[in-house]
Order: C-alpha cells, then structure tokens, then sequence
C-alpha cells in the first residue's frame, strides 16, 4: 500500500484487487487494442493510396519532379484539417474514427521522409529551380490546403440560416 493525499492509502495493483476495475481496465484495454488494430489498417490503406497515387503521377507527369508526394501531402493536409475541424467544432467524428483517419489514413498517405529524400536529391542534383518548387510548392500548398479543408468544414458544419 502506498501513502496517498489526506492519509488514505493505495495499493499499487487496484485493478487486480479490485474486480470492477479489472473489468474497465479490460475495456479499455480492448478499447486500445481495437483503435490500434483500425490506426494500422487505415494506415495500410493510406499507404496503398500514396504507391498508387505516386505512380499515376508520374506515368502522367514524368518523373523530373515529384508530383506524387506533392499531391499526397496537399490532400493529406486538407483532409486532416477538415476530419479535425469535424471532429473537434461539431463532434461529428468519434474519437475512434478521427484517430484512425488522422493517424492511420492520413499518416500512411502523407509523407515527411519522401518529401525530404526528394528536395535532398533535387538539391544534390543542383536542380535549383526542381527544389524550390518543391520546397517552397509543399510549404505553400499544404498550409492552403489545411486552411482549407478547415473552412469547408466548418460552411459545412455551420447551422442553416
């Protein structure tokens, strides 16, 4: 038993000495797994639709430029925004939904590391024009992007007049 506030004491296993916290720490120990079997899948699919929007850029547009990693940022971006404003301003996405969507989704579509290996190897390249473009392209377009998504949510959360 451990000291606590005002003299009480504490065991340092409740939910083993207590079967109603062993139940509800079962639930929410199922609860995670659950959330995080859907993060996993979500970010599975994500994933699938970054490989196949990346190819499609570049079958479309050539591969001088990175476009597939530029689209998937600027839609990642601007979907995070507009599941987060939903799900924050209206409570419209339940917790376990905006988590697998953010994290898993949109975790899995989105991509940092690509986007830095690409403006790396523009810059190595010397293709100083190719790198800005990405560079500044990303910045520009994703902050658009979430402000965006942002915005629709909310004209389409917004009570009708």
């Amino acid at each position: 038993m451990l000291p606590c506030a005002g003299g009480a004491r504490a065991s340092i296993a409740p939910v083993a000495a207590d079967p109603k916290l062993a139940t509800r720490h079962g639930l929410v120990q199922k609860t995670f797994m659950q959330r995080l079997l859907l993060v996993c899948v979500a970010g599975a699919v994500g994933t699938g639709l970054r490989y196949i929007v990346g190819l499609g850029c570049a079958r479309a547009l050539g591969g001088a430029f990175p476009y597939g990693t530029l689209v998937v940022n600027v839609a990642g971006c601007f979907l995070m925004a507009a599941v987060m404003q939903a799900a924050t301003d209206a409570a419209l996405v339940p917790e376990t939904a905006r988590v697998a969507l953010t994290s898993g989704l949109m975790g899995g579509l989105t991509t940092y590391s690509a986007f830095n290996f690409e403006s790396t190897r523009l810059s190595d390249q010397r293709a100083w024009s190719l790198f800005a473009l990405n560079v500044l392209g990303t910045l520009v377009l994703c902050f658009v992007a979430g402000h965006l998504g942002a915005w629709i949510a909310r004209r389409m959360l917004a009570p009708s007049a």
